[in-house]
Protein backbone atom coordinates (compact mmCIF):
# COMPACT_ATOMS: atom_id res chain seq x y z
CA UNK A 1 0.00 0.00 0.00
CA UNK A 2 0.99 3.60 -0.72
CA UNK A 3 2.61 4.96 1.88
CA UNK A 4 -0.06 8.07 2.50
CA UNK A 5 2.19 10.13 4.96
CA UNK A 6 5.16 9.90 2.49
CA UNK A 7 3.54 11.50 -0.47
CA UNK A 8 2.03 14.14 1.80
CA UNK A 9 5.55 15.02 3.04
CA UNK A 10 7.16 14.86 -0.84
CA UNK A 11 4.15 17.32 -1.64
CA UNK A 12 4.70 19.73 1.13
CA UNK A 13 8.53 19.29 0.03
CA UNK A 14 8.12 20.68 -3.40
CA UNK A 15 5.44 23.17 -2.63
CA UNK A 16 3.44 21.33 -4.82
CA UNK A 17 0.31 22.14 -1.82
CA UNK A 18 0.30 25.64 -0.31
CA UNK A 19 -1.65 25.85 3.23
CA UNK A 20 -2.81 29.42 3.61
CA UNK A 21 -5.97 29.44 6.09
CA UNK A 22 -5.26 33.55 7.03
CA UNK A 23 -4.94 34.57 3.31
CA UNK A 24 -7.18 32.09 1.40
CA UNK A 25 -7.11 30.64 -2.12
CA UNK A 26 -10.27 31.58 -4.31
CA UNK A 27 -10.84 28.48 -6.93
CA UNK A 28 -12.44 29.43 -10.09
CA UNK A 29 -15.78 28.11 -8.64
CA UNK A 30 -15.84 31.21 -6.25
CA UNK A 31 -14.96 28.73 -3.13
CA UNK A 32 -12.68 30.29 -0.75
CA UNK A 33 -9.78 27.93 0.45
CA UNK A 34 -6.82 27.33 2.90
CA UNK A 35 -4.85 25.12 0.47
CA UNK A 36 -3.61 25.02 -2.98
CA UNK A 37 -2.66 22.08 -4.94
CA UNK A 38 -0.76 21.90 -8.05
CA UNK A 39 0.46 18.78 -8.74
CA UNK A 40 2.34 19.67 -12.10
CA UNK A 41 5.01 20.91 -10.15
CA UNK A 42 6.30 17.83 -8.74
CA UNK A 43 7.61 16.97 -12.22
CA UNK A 44 10.42 19.21 -12.12
CA UNK A 45 11.60 17.27 -9.14
CA UNK A 46 13.10 14.31 -10.51
CA UNK A 47 13.67 12.02 -7.38
CA UNK A 48 10.24 13.18 -6.06
CA UNK A 49 8.63 12.89 -9.50
CA UNK A 50 10.23 8.97 -9.05
CA UNK A 51 9.28 8.40 -5.78
CA UNK A 52 5.52 9.70 -6.84
CA UNK A 53 5.26 7.47 -9.81
CA UNK A 54 6.48 4.63 -7.86
CA UNK A 55 3.88 4.82 -5.40
CA UNK A 56 1.40 5.28 -7.87
CA UNK A 57 2.38 2.40 -9.79
CA UNK A 58 2.25 0.41 -6.75
CA UNK A 59 -1.54 1.05 -6.50
CA UNK A 60 -2.35 0.08 -9.99
CA UNK A 61 -0.24 -3.32 -9.57
CA UNK A 62 -2.07 -4.04 -5.78
CA UNK A 63 -5.42 -2.59 -6.49
CA UNK A 64 -6.83 -2.21 -9.76
CA UNK A 65 -4.19 -5.85 -11.39
CA UNK A 66 -7.29 -5.69 -14.26
CA UNK A 67 -6.97 -2.80 -15.81
CA UNK A 68 -5.17 -3.17 -19.45
CA UNK A 69 -5.00 0.11 -20.45
CA UNK A 70 -4.51 3.56 -18.41
CA UNK A 71 -5.98 6.81 -19.42
CA UNK A 72 -4.68 10.29 -18.19
CA UNK A 73 -6.92 13.28 -18.11
CA UNK A 74 -6.31 16.47 -19.42
CA UNK A 75 -4.11 18.00 -18.72
CA UNK A 76 -2.38 17.78 -15.41
CA UNK A 77 -3.30 13.84 -15.42
CA UNK A 78 -0.92 13.40 -18.72
CA UNK A 79 2.73 12.99 -17.13
CA UNK A 80 1.44 10.84 -14.83
CA UNK A 81 -0.30 8.59 -16.27
CA UNK A 82 2.41 8.05 -19.04
CA UNK A 83 4.94 7.30 -16.98
CA UNK A 84 3.12 4.88 -15.25
CA UNK A 85 1.90 3.43 -18.47
CA UNK A 86 5.78 3.11 -19.64
CA UNK A 87 6.76 1.23 -16.13
CA UNK A 88 3.76 -0.67 -16.24
CA UNK A 89 4.07 -1.58 -19.87
CA UNK A 90 0.88 -1.24 -20.62
CA UNK A 91 -1.02 0.83 -23.47
CA UNK A 92 -1.52 4.33 -22.84
CA UNK A 93 -4.63 6.94 -23.73
CA UNK A 94 -5.67 10.48 -22.70
CA UNK A 95 -8.83 12.35 -22.64
CA UNK A 96 -9.19 15.95 -23.40
CA UNK A 97 -11.81 17.84 -21.48
CA UNK A 98 -13.99 18.15 -24.83
CA UNK A 99 -13.50 17.45 -28.98
CA UNK A 100 -10.25 18.74 -30.82
CA UNK A 101 -12.30 21.57 -32.95
CA UNK A 102 -9.81 20.64 -36.34
CA UNK A 103 -8.21 17.42 -37.67
CA UNK A 104 -10.20 14.27 -36.64
CA UNK A 105 -12.48 15.90 -33.51
CA UNK A 106 -10.67 13.61 -31.12
CA UNK A 107 -11.56 13.48 -27.34
CA UNK A 108 -9.43 10.34 -26.42
CA UNK A 109 -6.29 10.24 -28.06
CA UNK A 110 -4.42 7.12 -28.72
CA UNK A 111 -5.68 3.81 -29.97
CA UNK A 112 -8.32 1.49 -27.96
CA UNK A 113 -10.64 -0.72 -28.29
CA UNK A 114 -14.09 -1.19 -27.12
CA UNK A 115 -14.54 -3.58 -23.96
CA UNK A 116 -10.63 -2.71 -22.87
CA UNK A 117 -10.44 -2.41 -19.31
CA UNK A 118 -9.10 0.89 -18.67
CA UNK A 119 -7.76 2.71 -15.26
CA UNK A 120 -7.94 6.43 -15.13
CA UNK A 121 -5.57 8.60 -13.81
CA UNK A 122 -6.07 11.73 -12.29
CA UNK A 123 -3.69 14.63 -10.81
CA UNK A 124 -6.67 15.59 -7.87
CA UNK A 125 -9.99 14.62 -6.88
CA UNK A 126 -12.08 17.80 -5.80
CA UNK A 127 -15.95 17.55 -6.01
CA UNK A 128 -15.61 14.64 -8.84
CA UNK A 129 -17.37 16.23 -11.18
CA UNK A 130 -14.86 16.75 -14.21
CA UNK A 131 -13.20 13.44 -13.13
CA UNK A 132 -16.25 11.30 -13.50
CA UNK A 133 -17.03 13.13 -16.98
CA UNK A 134 -13.86 11.37 -18.29
CA UNK A 135 -15.39 8.18 -17.07
CA UNK A 136 -18.98 8.65 -18.94
CA UNK A 137 -16.41 10.17 -21.54
CA UNK A 138 -14.60 6.25 -22.02
CA UNK A 139 -17.67 4.54 -21.62
CA UNK A 140 -19.07 6.43 -23.99
CA UNK A 141 -16.55 4.54 -26.27
CA UNK A 142 -16.96 1.10 -25.37
CA UNK A 143 -14.35 1.14 -22.83
CA UNK A 144 -14.78 -0.67 -19.20
CA UNK A 145 -13.69 1.96 -16.54
CA UNK A 146 -12.27 0.09 -13.95
CA UNK A 147 -11.44 2.47 -11.50
CA UNK A 148 -9.56 5.88 -11.06
CA UNK A 149 -6.23 6.92 -9.00
CA UNK A 150 -5.33 9.76 -8.44
CA UNK A 151 -2.13 11.78 -6.60
CA UNK A 152 -4.53 13.67 -4.19
CA UNK A 153 -7.54 13.65 -2.44
CA UNK A 154 -9.71 16.53 -1.11
CA UNK A 155 -11.79 13.75 1.00
CA UNK A 156 -15.33 15.98 -0.02
CA UNK A 157 -18.45 14.31 0.96
CA UNK A 158 -20.16 15.30 -2.21
CA UNK A 159 -16.90 13.72 -4.38
CA UNK A 160 -17.30 10.33 -2.12
CA UNK A 161 -21.20 10.42 -3.18
CA UNK A 162 -20.49 11.39 -6.57
CA UNK A 163 -17.92 8.03 -7.21
CA UNK A 164 -20.49 6.07 -5.00
CA UNK A 165 -23.27 7.15 -7.33
CA UNK A 166 -21.31 6.38 -10.33
CA UNK A 167 -20.19 2.73 -8.80
CA UNK A 168 -16.72 3.82 -9.87
CA UNK A 169 -13.61 2.76 -7.80
CA UNK A 170 -10.89 5.08 -6.92
CA UNK A 171 -8.03 4.88 -4.54
CA UNK A 172 -5.78 7.97 -3.92
CA UNK A 173 -1.77 8.20 -2.96
CA UNK A 174 -3.03 10.73 -0.02
CA UNK A 175 -5.63 13.08 1.25
CA UNK A 176 -6.47 16.30 2.72
CA UNK A 177 -6.91 14.88 6.71
CA UNK A 178 -2.92 13.25 6.24
CA UNK A 179 -2.06 16.50 4.90
CA UNK A 180 -3.57 18.83 7.97
CA UNK A 181 -1.89 15.68 10.07
CA UNK A 182 1.66 16.10 8.72
CA UNK A 183 1.74 20.16 8.96
CA UNK A 184 0.27 20.41 12.59
CA UNK A 185 3.13 17.71 13.23
CA UNK A 186 6.13 19.62 11.31
CA UNK A 187 4.92 23.02 13.12
CA UNK A 188 3.72 24.33 9.25
CA UNK A 189 -0.17 25.13 10.90
CA UNK A 190 -0.70 25.32 14.32
CA UNK A 191 -2.65 22.77 16.08
CA UNK A 192 -5.01 25.65 16.90
CA UNK A 193 -5.76 25.85 13.04
CA UNK A 194 -6.27 22.21 12.52
CA UNK A 195 -9.97 22.18 13.74
CA UNK A 196 -10.25 25.57 11.36
CA UNK A 197 -9.32 23.14 8.64
CA UNK A 198 -11.18 20.47 8.68
CA UNK A 199 -14.34 22.87 8.75
CA UNK A 200 -13.36 23.63 5.37
CA UNK A 201 -13.16 20.06 4.12
CA UNK A 202 -16.56 19.67 5.73
CA UNK A 203 -18.20 22.15 4.33
CA UNK A 204 -16.37 24.42 1.67
CA UNK A 205 -18.83 26.41 -0.18
CA UNK A 206 -19.56 27.85 2.97
CA UNK A 207 -16.22 28.29 4.38
CA UNK A 208 -14.94 32.05 5.27
CA UNK A 209 -11.65 31.48 6.15
CA UNK A 210 -9.86 32.58 9.65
Amino acid sequence: MTNEKAVAEKLLQVQAIKLSPENPFTWASGWKSPIYCDNRKVLSFPFVRDFIKSEMCNVIFEKFPQAEMLAGVATAGIAWGAMAADQLKLPYIYVRPKPKEHGLGNQIEGYYSAGQKVLVIEDLISTGKSSLQVVEVLKQQGLEVVGMVSIFNYGFDVAEKAFKDAAVSYRSLTNYQTLISLAVEKNIVSADTESLLMQWRNDPANWKGI
